[in-house]
């Protein structure tokens, strides 16, 4: 793919072009401008400052992507099974109470230019449309197309909250006790974390285990709320809040040195963040980064997963993710 291609974003229902700036620095967050972020699971951050920014819909472009059957899995059925187990086995030991899983499924082509990020863009709005929609285009640095419907956070001015996702079925009579059990322990997590930030006794739960329907499926959804504390920014809030705990687990310490043990690829983008800052406004929101494509060289990746409880069945967790990526994987094959 050409590196001399000019860095775009769409992201909020704005396009911005016009790059002026680019760093890894969160503070610049809190400075001036309109900035479109992005950071991996592991914590690699961009933000990219744009100097046209406008409403539009989505750009189009060419998009001939890979068939369904051309994408193969970093974990085979046998060995997230095994997984699950061994989650199962720690959560028995009281070292975790629920960790998410996930593998990362690869595909190339002959002809890396017919993946074109703002054509795959136009093919998700169409058959999966989500209120996180967003394309990130920063030559030799990152190039992700998100169906995001998850809230990582949003913030005006000193107000932030997040929108935890946990419990995924196929219709509402699907969902189990498990999943309000999972959906519950999160928020919890999340409660914490934006506690850390927070002035005391702000932090609320305006909205649990609330039912939202998406294209194939239906999740359970809460709302956290909280003040951020004087002089707390986007560093901060970043610090206290990453990687989200819907895609971590609880503790969230011990969650994450599990998945570093049974996870054989790097999540990148997948699972991280994706969206926008205006500093000049103080508002932002990120979504957490999945229902996501991204590009690492000339391989293109999507990611799924599952939050694994006690209360889990192997078998069922893997038809999760397979759930999951269904939808997603036909919409960015043409059928």
């Amino acid at each position: 793919m050409s590196l001399d291609r000019p860095a775009l974003a769409w992201v909020g229902g704005r396009l911005a072009t016009g790059l002026r700036d680019l760093t890894s620095d969160p503070a610049a967050l809190d400075s001036r401008g309109f900035w479109a972020v992005v950071r991996t699971f592991e914590g690699e951050l961009t933000c990219a400052r744009f100097a046209d920014v406008r409403g539009a819909p989505p750009p189009g472009g060419v998009w001939h992507g890979p068939a369904v059957s051309a994408w193969e899995t970093s974990l085979d059925q046998h060995a997230y099974v095994g997984a699950v187990q061994r989650v199962r086995a720690a959560i028995a030991a009281g070292d975790v109470y629920q960790v998410n899983v996930c593998r990362v499924l690869s595909a190339t082509s002959s002809d890396p230019d017919a993946f074109e990020p703002a054509g795959l863009l136009t093919a998700l709005a169409a058959g999966n449309p989500a209120p996180y929609a967003a394309l990130v285009d920063i030559p030799g640095h990152v190039r992700i197309v998100s169906a995001s419907p998850e809230l990582y956070l949003r913030r005006r001015g000193d107000t932030v909250e997040s929108g935890p996702i946990k419990g995924t079925a196929v219709t509402v009579a699907d969902l189990t006790p498990k999943d309000r059990a999972e959906n519950v322990m999160i928020v919890d997590l999340v409660r914490n974390d934006l506690g850390r930030v927070c002035r005391t006794g702000s932090v609320t739960v305006p909205a649990l285990c609330e039912v939202e329907e998406h294209p194939g499926l239906v999740h359970l959804v809460s709302t956290v709320r909280g003040e951020l504390v004087a002089g707390a920014g986007w560093p901060e809030l970043l610090t206290a809040t990453f990687p989200p705990g819907s895609v971590t687990g609880a503790p969230k310490s011990s969650a994450l040195h599990l998945i570093r043990q049974l996870e054989t690829v790097h999540r990148g983008p997948y699972c991280g963040a994706v969206g926008w800052v205006d500093a000049d406004r103080r508002e932002g929101v990120l979504a957490v980064a999945i229902r996501t494509f991204w590009w690492a060289d000339d391989t293109l990746h999507f990611g799924t997963g599952a939050g694994i409880t006690w209360g889990s069945d192997a078998q069922q967790e893997w038809a999760e993710t397979e759930l999951k990526a269904r939808r997603l994987l036909a919409v960015a094959a043409g059928t």
